[in-house]
């Protein structure tokens, strides 16, 4: 298994560490850098391997968590960066400028397949829902383990609005939402992914699963709700499990049609 790096790349930050995915714990202390403005795909390569470059006696593989759909390596939506992402090669892209193979996924992925192998889903069977709550809704959803990618449950159409717009933390923040009333709209999007997919275990994560104390009393679900554990680390951890070989074989654009 061994050490590999993963790095998470965000709308504010890109940070990473080196990761013992044997015991998902960081092998050295992670470095954050604030993600280039514009985000096009040149400069945030360069910072990929400048936090690449800062752990220089790590040799496996790079797992990179990215907020978009992703496809064998390819970047097919890019809500918080430039839109000049999609159709990109991101895998080559960040492979050629960094000199060593670099392997893509969607960021909630990446905290779906860590929590589900070292967090709040570790050992739980059946289907396992990971949410992340923050600027937008971000998704990953498994089977016994496995991961089905690029699942984008925060764009689903809730009373005629997309529900990341309705139920995410930022649209707590700006709509100046008590916990209570949020934790109402948290409800109806936790109701209506229960009618589709029948989830066993639902997980919170994202930042504000820090205060979950706050809201998470007064959820209501026939499905287990629970916070993350790995919180911030999530999508480093899981991009270096997707290095490592740890994640579902990604799906080729050719089967996703």
């Amino acid at each position: 298994m061994g050490t590999h790096l993963g790095i998470d790349i965000g709308g504010s930050g890109i940070k990473g560490a080196p990761i013992d995915v044997a015991s998902g714990a960081l092998a050295a202390n992670r470095l954050r850098i604030s993600t280039p403005q514009p985000a096009l795909a040149d400069p945030v390569a360069a910072t990929v391997c400048e936090i690449v470059d800062s752990f220089p006696g790590v040799t496996g593989r790079v797992g990179c968590a990215f907020p978009g759909i992703v496809i064998s390596n390819r970047i097919y939506s890019a809500a918080n960066l430039d839109k000049s992402w999609i159709g990109v090669d991101a895998g080559s892209r960040f492979t050629e400028a960094c000199g060593r193979p670099v392997a893509m996924i969607n960021d909630a992925d990446a905290a779906g397949l860590a929590e589900a192998r070292f967090g709040a889903a570790a050992g739980r069977p059946g289907v396992v829902l990971v949410l992340t709550l923050g600027t937008g809704i971000g998704s990953a959803l498994l089977h016994d383990g496995r991961l089905v990618p690029n699942t984008e449950l925060g764009h689903l159409e809730l009373g005629g609005e997309v529900a990341e717009r309705h139920a995410s933390n930022r649209a707590r923040k700006t709509q100046r939402l008590s916990f209570k009333e949020w934790a109402e709209r948290l409800n109806q999007y936790l109701a209506h992914l229960d009618r589709i997919l029948s989830p066993e275990l639902v997980v919170i994560g994202g930042g504000i699963s820090k205060r979950f104390d706050k809201f998470g009393p007064r959820l209501r679900s026939r499905a287990e709700v629970v916070p993350a554990v790995l919180r911030n680390n999530a999508g480093i951890v899981g991009a270096a499990l997707w290095a490592a070989g740890s994640g579902a074989t990604q799906p080729t654009a050719a089967n996703r049609r």
